[in-house]
């Protein structure tokens, strides 16, 4: 980053190409499934770390870049036309591929129902649990790390975390009981 911050347009590709894969991702999970706004907060959130001149080369720079793309995430939930048009529960148009080793389409079509619901129940849960549940088993992240991203307390991201998969558990009881 510090080379980005003097204009090193190598540098500029490396951090674009390290970062995009796994921020889009990010996004893709916190925005409910919605591709266009996943790239949009993507990209925006680049261009910002680009303007700011805030970063500070002696923290981390994968906590500051998701911290910037979570509080851009949250603004464009804020907005009043956003508000009042999205639901959090429409279909996805494309399913993501977790798992595949050949299986026959029977177990394609029962992980791709699983998938799907869990995808929907990660969308039901409240902003705070769903950054923090999506970043720890989506992104990798580690407790720590979640912690500086998000500006709290350490034991608030255990227990945000704790209480999501209390919450997804029951989301999916009934999906569990119908494989068993």
């Amino acid at each position: 980053m510090a080379a980005v911050q003097v204009g090193d347009q190598v540098a500029l590709a490396e951090l674009v190409t390290r970062h995009h894969g796994p921020l889009l991702g990010y996004l893709y999970r916190l925005v409910g499934g919605d591709r266009q706004l996943s790239e949009d907060l993507v990209q925006e959130t680049l261009l910002r770390v680009l303007r700011q001149g805030t970063y500070q080369p002696a923290r981390p720079f994968k906590p500051w870049l998701y911290t910037i793309a979570t509080n851009l995430a949250r603004d464009h939930f804020k907005s009043a036309t956003v508000r009042q048009g999205w639901r959090g529960g429409d279909e996805e148009k494309t399913l993501l591929h977790i798992y595949d080793s050949t299986p026959g389409p029977e177990e394609r079509a029962l992980a791709a129902e699983q998938g799907s619901e869990i995808r929907a129940a990660i969308a039901q849960l409240s902003e705070e649990y769903r950054i923090v549940v999506v970043l720890r088993f989506y992104q990798g992240f580690s407790l720590q790390e979640i912690a500086e991203a998000l500006h709290i307390p350490l034991d608030t991201v255990k227990s945000r975390l704790s209480v999501g998969i209390h919450r997804l558990r029951a989301m999916l009881a009934p999906v569990q009981e119908g494989v068993d």
